[in-house]
């Protein structure tokens, strides 16, 4: 993939790690989260369970608490739900702030990344994530305005990728190709500033082992964007956080997220500087018999 689709702007990863990013936002409740989250839904999206009502309850309540200790501000308002861009509520800013542990304890989870790279060229990857681990394992596929251009198995982690040719005569989902093909196979390398590149980063940084803390969210700017219906279930699409100093204020993260009524994240996407298409990335639930290999793309 980098060698078909060459970095085209290298402020572009840059950009998107320093606007609001995920894993840039203080935490809070730094009690371990616990087990896996079941699924449930026919879109295989993780289903609430009693240890995520129990958690989402307690943030909930801090939200309020911390709501009234400041005075009501506008951020942290009850307000009558609408269509048009708000502040988040105190129940938007709980769920919101629970929707990366409830990813974490769903892992492994599906995925399916979209980057445009710019002049007609998209790649996709398909694979699978397990935030235990913070490994990525996915099938790509590159495509121009003439059709196919290149295809093959990514490996990636928080500090690069490999790539390797699909062995031949294997069939099945990426994770179990990624098992035959010898370390020797894989061609590991450091991330650009590609349009690829920084989604798969983002997806790493997606998940994380405890909730966000909900009242600096609404502080930095986490606002409901509207409602959408994906596969007959409901969800909210919020603009997210925005990182100290990264964004002038009024101006919007680049990160947008979907999540439903139980925390549970969908889709994200990444505006990228000079491109119309943003990244994005869908999950579809929990890959139980998920087994990531071991790290073949280490750079080091």
């Amino acid at each position: 993939m980098a060698r078909t689709t060459p970095a085209r702007n290298p402020e572009a990863a840059k950009q998107a790690s320093k606007t609001g990013e995920p894993g840039k936002a203080k935490t809070a409740d730094k009690g371990k989260a616990a087990g896996k989250a079941k699924v449930s839904g026919k879109d295989g999206t993780p289903g609430p369970g009693p240890r995520r009502r129990t958690v989402r309850l307690r943030i909930l309540a801090a939200l309020v608490a911390g709501a009234a200790a400041v005075g009501g501000t506008v951020a942290y308002r009850t307000v009558t739900a609408g269509t048009g861009e708000r502040p988040v509520t105190v129940d938007e800013a709980s769920r919101l702030a629970l929707s990366r542990l409830n990813l974490f304890q769903a892992s492994p989870v599906t995925l399916a990344l979209t980057a445009a790279e710019g002049g007609d060229v998209t790649v996709r990857v398909e694979g699978v994530v397990d935030y235990r681990v913070r490994r990525g394992v996915g099938r790509y596929r590159v495509t121009g305005a003439s059709g196919p251009l290149d295809h093959g198995l990514v490996v990636w982690d928080a500090g690069g990728l490999g790539l390797a040719p699909e062995p031949a005569g294997v069939d099945g989902p990426a994770w179990k190709q990624a098992e035959r093909v010898p370390r020797q196979g894989w061609s590991p390398r450091s991330y650009t500033a590609d349009p690829l590149d920084a989604g798969l980063q983002l997806v790493v940084q997606l998940g994380a082992d405890r909730p966000d803390n909900p009242l600096l969210l609404a502080q930095s700017g986490a606002r409901r964007l509207g409602g959408e219906r994906i596969d007959g279930r409901e969800y909210d699409r919020f603009a997210g956080p925005r990182a100290q100093g990264a964004a002038p204020d009024g101006e919007r993260s680049p990160l947008t997220y979907w999540v439903d009524g139980d925390g549970g994240l969908r889709r994200v996407t990444m505006r990228m500087p000079g491109l119309g298409t943003p990244t994005a990335v869908e999950f579809s639930g929990q890959d139980g018999a998920a087994v990531l290999p071991e790290a073949p793309w280490l750079t080091g």
